[in-house]
């Protein structure tokens, strides 16, 4: 992935590969600016995923953008001669509204947040659009018909754990994240089956706090849905 920064009148300040386990955030922070806001995702010519950020210049007490250290998942145990493989996955998710509610979905006991919940999404396929892999992933797991509106936050998260296919991975997950409408909301159903959705469900607006989501989640909702 790149990331490209603009400034004010959309003018180009930086354009930077992202390295493995590095947050956007402190990649442009290191570069001399602050991120204000995502302001799209796409494949340029080549193909290659960009990211564009707005940004302004870094000021005198601007501090470093707060960010975790790698984590690694609890109770994780490896033979002594295995070692990590080293991913990069980008993925696009959608907080999906409609006139029944939030469209959440299960996390299964293929990940390691069995039973957390989270909002539709997943990985970007080969040569996809983001916005075409929110649409994809949400017909996948929920089987709605979304409108895709605006990238509207960009989380990155660096753990080692256990990938739903049993090896070991170094993971840096990037999600970029827009909000998105269902104009014909219907009971939801998991299409692709014996993944890492277990379920999918609407969630009453006024009652979102109550759901089990996971921490980046929670944490995403409290900011979109304020």
């Amino acid at each position: 992935m790149r990331v490209v920064g603009v400034a004010a009148r959309h003018r180009q300040v930086f354009d930077r590969r992202l390295e493995h386990g590095v947050d956007p955030r402190v990649l442009a922070y290191e570069a001399g600016w602050v991120v204000l806001r995502p302001v799209e995702a796409d494949l340029d010519a080549d193909g290659e995923l960009r990211l564009v950020l707005k940004v302004r210049h870094r000021r005198e007490g601007d501090g470093h953008p707060r960010t975790r250290k790698p984590g690694r998942d609890r109770g994780l145990r490896s033979a002594p001669d295995e070692q990590p493989v080293v991913r990069q996955r980008f993925a696009a998710y959608a907080v999906v509204k409609s006139e029944r509610g939030l469209l959440a979905t299960e996390y299964s006991d293929l990940t390691a947040v069995n039973g957390r919940w989270g909002m539709p999404g997943g990985g970007l396929d080969e040569g996809e659009e983001p916005v075409h892999a929110v649409e994809r992933e949400v017909d996948e797991e929920t089987g709605q018909v979304v409108e895709i509106g605006e990238l509207v936050l960009v989380q990155s998260s660096h753990w080692v754990g256990r990938s739903p296919h049993g090896g070991i991975e170094d993971f840096h997950a990037v999600r970029l994240i827009y909000r998105a409408t269902c104009p014909e909301p219907t009971d939801p159903v998991v299409h692709d089956q014996g993944g890492t959705t277990a379920s999918a469900r609407w969630v009453p607006l006024d009652a979102w706090a109550d759901t089990p989501w996971t921490a980046n989640w929670r944490q995403a909702l409290k900011r979109l849905l304020r």
